[in-house]
This record gives structure tokens, C-alpha cells and sequence, in this order.
């Protein structure tokens, strides 16, 4: 094997850990959001994600069935739905359950998890117990060659684009919109937002829905490079956490770097040994590293 073509794999090999940091980031961004920004454990942010992913395949069906025609243009519309659905799910959780348990966080542990069980149910009732997969359209199949013997998968390119997107997104809105603002001040003091007029209760729920919207979008990105089933979203996010920890856990800087980081030492790992393998070497570096710095890769400053 020429150095060349050893070049292209191990291109092609990093490019696949840009398509697994893509998924990690957009469910690490989400959970950054509610863990890193309210305090909330929130195990069922899998789930959400599976919203999303459903919410592509439907699209996918119901286009196909009702109107083909329409079949090359669905995704984009879907990606939104995705947010929107995931979005209201998550407001309906936040105002039935969690706006009851703020401050008690192992509390929020069980409560999501439970959630997470409940919703995980409900696909398997009204969608089936099966992975299934979107139709995807003709612009997102085939790869992109740049140099012979090097493809690029173009709904890589797609869910990478898609991703620096929301980050972006995400950044600018919680610098620069009142809503960012409402979410510093209460992060920053709670009583003191309450003092000066700011709805500390209708930030934490709206901030708890974009979170979730935003988990919604990873599971339209994952669809196209995996099958969606009942569980497909709790194989996440012991990842998802693990990449917020890791970066530190208000930080979204240290998210976009962790899960780059975890993402890639997975992909190269899995290169030269079995996943299971990949995974534990990834763990115990993550391990290593929080053991000389517990609060994660960029400080955070803590809820009062």
C-alpha cells in the first residue's frame, strides 16, 4: 500500500469522526443548554433526538405516499419540523414535570428517566419495535471525489454544514438576543433576575424547549448515517454527557472542543481495534484527563 493511499484512508477515516463529532455536538449543544445552563439532568435528551429522526422518516413516508413530486425537497422542511416537534415536546415536558423539581437534581435524574422509558414506549406502540430509514434524496447520496482514490460522503458535507449552522446559531443567540440575555442573568443570579423583571420561569422553559429543538435536529442529522429505532437516541447520550463534562459543563466552546475530541480519538481508535475497545481507550482518556482537571477542559462558572 502506497503512502498515498494510506493518506486517503486515514482522510476518509477523519472525515468519519467529523460525521460522528457533527451528531455529538448538535446533542451536546442541546444538553449544554439544559444541563450546563439550568442545572437538569435531562436523560430522556436521546429520546428528543429520536423525535427528530422520526420525524424524518415520517416525512419521508408520507411525501413519498401523498406527494413524490416533492421527494427531492422534504428533508429541509423536515429538518425544521424535526426542531418544531422536538421543541413542543420538550416545552409540554418542562411545564408538566420539570419546572417542579429545579434544584434537585438527582431528582431530574430519575423524573427524564422515567420520561425517557415512557417515550420509548410510545414508539415502539405507534411506530414499531424496528429500525427503520428515510428515503433520503438525490442530493444527499453519492461522495464527493477530490482526488482520485479519495470519496467524501456528501451527506457528510450536509450534516457538517448543518452543524456548524446551529452552532453558530446558538452562539449568536446567546450573546446577542434578549433571550441569551434572560438566560445569562438568571444563570448568573437567579434572585437578582427575578429583582430586575425578568420571567426566570418562561426562560427556563423556553430555554428547556430550544434544548431539546436542538437534540431534534441531531436525530435529522443521524438519519442520515444510521436506522432509527425505539432506542436509538439513549445510545447517545451517556456520549452527549460525556462531551459536556468533558468540555466543562456551561461552556459551549468546550462542547464544540470535546466533542471534536472525543469524536475523533473513537473514529481513529475503531481504525485499528474493535468498537467496544475504541470506546473504553476514549473513557479512560476522558477519565484521566477530569482526574487533573475536574471541571472539564474550560471552566464554568456555577448556578447560584
Amino acid at each position: 500500500m502506497t503512502f498515498s493511499e494510506l493518506l486517503n484512508i486515514g482522510l476518509m477515516q477523519g472525515f468519519a469522526g467529523l460525521s460522528l463529532f457533527a451528531v455529538l455536538l448538535l446533542m451536546g449543544l442541546g444538553l449544554a443548554i439544559i444541563f450546563g445552563q439550568m442545572g437538569v439532568i435531562n436523560m430522556a435528551h436521546g429520546e428528543f433526538m429520536t423525535i427528530g429522526a422520526y420525524t424524518i422518516y415520517l416525512g419521508s413516508t408520507l411525501t413519498a405516499t401523498h406527494a413524490p413530486q416533492l421527494v427531492p425537497y422534504y428533508f429541509l422542511i423536515a429538518v425544521v419540523a424535526a426542531f418544531g416537534f422536538a421543541f413542543v415536546a420538550g416545552w409540554l415536558v418542562e411545564w408538566s414535570l420539570i419546572r417542579h423539581l429545579y434544584k434537585r437534581p438527582l431528582d431530574t435524574l430519575l423524573a427524564t428517566w422515567g420520561v425517557s422509558l415512557a417515550i420509548q414506549q410510545m414508539f415502539r406502540t405507534f411506530i414499531g419495535p424496528k429500525e427503520v430509514s428515510p428515503t433520503l434524496p438525490d442530493w444527499l447520496l453519492g461522495s464527493w471525489a477530490p482526488q482520485e482514490g479519495l470519496d467524501i460522503p456528501i451527506n457528510g458535507l450536509f450534516v457538517l454544514g448543518l452543524t456548524a449552522f446551529m452552532t453558530i446559531g446558538v452562539l449568536i443567540a446567546l450573546h446577542k438576543s434578549r433571550w441569551g440575555l434572560r438566560v445569562r442573568a438568571t444563570v448568573s443570579n437567579r434572585v437578582m433576575a427575578n429583582a430586575i423583571g425578568i420571567d426566570t420561569q418562561k426562560t427556563d422553559r423556553l430555554t428547556f424547549a430550544i434544548g431539546c429543538g436542538i437534540a431534534g435536529v441531531a436525530g435529522a442529522a443521524f438519519t442520515t448515517i444510521g436506522s432509527t429505532g425505539p432506542t436509538s437516541g439513549s445510545l447517545y447520550i451517556v456520549d452527549a454527557f460525556l462531551v459536556v463534562t468533558f468540555g466543562g459543563a456551561a461552556s459551549l466552546l468546550g462542547t464544540v472542543v470535546s466533542a471534536f475530541g472525543i469524536a475523533q480519538t473513537q473514529s481513529i481508535t475503531e481504525f485499528f481495534l474493535a468498537g467496544s475497545m475504541a470506546k473504553m481507550i476514549t473513557l479512560s482518556l476522558i477519565v484521566l484527563i477530569l482526574m487533573v482537571r475536574p471541571q472539564g477542559l474550560f471552566a464554568s462558572k456555577v448556578r447560584r
